[in-house]
């Protein structure tokens, strides 16, 4: 009884210890992107970077996830194929940058400024969009399901190729099955 006691204690402190590793930010990643403003492929998993001015930044691929962007500028940034699941997007800049790829799984980007940003192929699943600005933002092949828009309603089980954009290629109806 007592083995099965210590060995729990111990499975249960190996995987707490885990998840605190799982959302800690690689501080030599962290340093690099505060002095340079670039950092592609680097684990920024959780960080706070609000309000951090990351106008034109390089952060291709990296790992944002779960991380608090709150009010930082990231104007012109290259924030293609990187993965933002989960991360705290309210009220930041992300006019003209790219975002091809992107994951923002659960990101919450209320208020957020998306002006002629670039979101092709984009995963916005259960996004939160609310309040976002989207003059000319190109959302072509990104998937929007169960995302809040801007005017706040919740869309249903789009599919990747849905756009937002007017004049969007729609599917085609099955035909029917004409019974003999």
């Amino acid at each position: 009884m007592k083995l099965k006691i210590i060995t729990s204690i111990a499975l249960f402190a190996a995987i707490a210890s885990w998840g605190q590793q799982a959302f800690a930010a690689n501080p030599q990643d962290l340093e690099q992107l505060k002095s340079v403003k670039s950092c592609p492929r680097c684990d920024l998993t959780g960080a706070d970077l609000t309000q951090f001015n990351l106008t034109g930044a390089n952060l291709r691929e990296a790992k944002l996830g779960g991380a608090n962007l709150s009010q930082v500028n990231l104007q012109n940034a290259d924030l293609t194929g990187a993965n933002l699941e989960g991360a705290i997007l309210t009220g930041v800049n992300l006019s003209s940058a790219s975002l091809t790829g992107v994951n923002l799984k659960a990101a919450n980007l209320e208020n957020a400024d998306l002006s002629f940003a670039g979101f092709l192929s984009a995963n916005l699943e259960a996004a939160n969009l609310k309040g976002a600005k989207t003059l000319l933002t190109n959302f072509r092949g990104s998937n929007f399901r169960l995302t809040t828009m801007a005017d706040g309603t919740v869309t249903s089980d789009k599919p990747y190729w849905w756009s937002l954009q007017e004049g969007a290629a729609k599917p085609e109806k099955p035909e029917k099955k004409k019974k003999k």
